[in-house]
């Protein structure tokens, strides 16, 4: 394995812009859910590049893809359409309530697009005062002006001037403070299914019920942010599939591509109907590229044995999390479904879940935090058995080392 060991962390800080803080590590070779970095060490990834590597690392069926549209055709812009945008959009209509897809780059392009729909559907159903949207505390949508402001998490939103106006937030599965706010007036509720960066945690199953019932009442649009729940994450291709609650507008991005970056709005026709020609657009929404990759991922992922799979995993990973637990006591309990869990601090720990992963990059082990007291777990949904049990030893040796310290 050949590495360029003049390429080095501390040039990050002479030549990047410093809105991030990465490790000292520096990757430079993945397969399967083991990373290797510049000085040949190596890593199991529980990390996935935040719910994005859903396959792992260096897949055969996304590299044979990736290889075969790179000898095609790489790039059109929406002039024209393209085979591997029309097959994904098709494979995504099959898959779930939706008629219509529209495509983009990321998780917040896809929020943005949707954001904008439901303003637009409101706009030209009802009038320009329905314009309300409801969002929940906590919540992370992206990071475009428009979507951090949705976003329940005034420090990403603070500080840019004004803010995109008729936001309001309140209590993640707190019915009766949703019915204290909404109103004719209210155009969609946006809602996580399961809260990622908010700290793991899911709805409430009558929670999402209220939701539902409250948006048909008041002709509000349900938005469902799948970016991170969403291409079999928590064991279902989309999370809403977990229940009866069916959202109007669904985006997913992160795992949709493996990797490559890809993203979608999903939605029904009446409600498409109102981006017409003109109304919204993505230079590399729909990329051959990219869509070949998401074909590839939707292939392997939508099928039975990595969907049941994915469950297998959850509990080997719960129980193993629980058996450190059980002798370190550094947990308050373990949240999360599919492979989407938290380790949540307890009260001795509270604010050092960073200590955890920081102690488990130096035994070998890649994980995430979700605010300053869950430590995340977001593996391949393919990752071998063998690589959960090694991951957790590893892990177990950092939450060693914590509690010693």
């Amino acid at each position: 394995m050949s590495s360029n060991m003049n390429l080095t962390r501390a040039q990050f800080d002479e030549v990047m812009v410093p809105n991030y803080a990465p490790s000292a590590v520096i990757p430079v070779r993945g397969e399967g859910s083991r990373v290797w970095d510049q000085e040949g060490k190596e890593y199991i990834d529980f990390a996935g590049g935040i719910a994005v590597n859903c396959l792992g690392h260096c897949h055969p069926a996304l590299v044979n893809a990736l290889k075969t549209q790179g000898e095609k055709l790489w790039h059109l812009s929406n002039v024209m359409t393209n085979e591997p945008a029309l097959e994904l959009a098709t494979k995504l209509v099959e898959a779930t309530f939706a008629d219509r897809v529209y495509f983009a780059n990321s998780g917040a392009e896809a929020n943005e697009a949707a954001l904008k729909l439901v303003r637009r559907y409101a706009m030209d159903k009802f009038g320009a005062e329905k314009d309300q949207i409801i969002a929940f505390d906590k919540a992370f949508h992206g990071r475009t002006f428009f979507t951090v402001s949705v976003g329940g998490q005034a420090a990403y939103s603070d500080g840019f001037g004004p803010k995109p106006q008729s936001i309001t937030h309140v209590p993640f599965n707190d019915i009766a403070a949703l019915e204290a706010v909404i109103s004719d007036k209210t155009c969609a509720i946006m809602m996580e299914p399961l809260q990622g960066e908010g700290g793991i945690i899911d709805a409430d199953p009558e929670f999402l019920k209220a939701v539902r019932a409250l948006c048909d009442k008041h002709n509000a649009l349900l938005v469902f942010d799948e970016v991170q729940t969403g291409v079999g994450r928590l064991g279902e291709l989309y999370a809403y599939m977990r229940g009866d609650v069916v959202p109007d507008v669904l985006t997913t991005a992160k795992a949709l591509g493996g990797g490559f970056p890809i993203a979608a709005m999903l939605t029904t026709k009446e409600i498409a109907d109102h981006l017409k020609i003109g109304t919204h657009g993505s230079t590399y929404g729909g990329n051959p590229l990219a869509c070949a990759v998401g074909n590839a991922v939707l292939d392997v992922v939508n099928t039975p044995e990595v969907l049941n799979g994915v469950k297998q995993r959850e509990q080997l990973l719960r129980d193993g999390l629980t058996k450190i637990n059980d002798k370190y006591d550094v947990f308050s309990g373990i949240r999360g479904q599919g492979l989407l869990i938290g380790a949540v601090m307890n009260e001795k720990y509270q604010g050092r879940a960073k200590e955890f992963l920081v102690a488990g990059i130096s035994e070998g082990v890649m994980s995430l935090v979700a605010g300053a007291n869950v430590v995340r777990f977001t593996p391949s949904l393919v990752i071998p058995e063998a690589d959960i049990a090694e991951g957790l030893a590893r892990f177990e040796r950092a939450v060693a080392k914590v509690v010693e310290a």
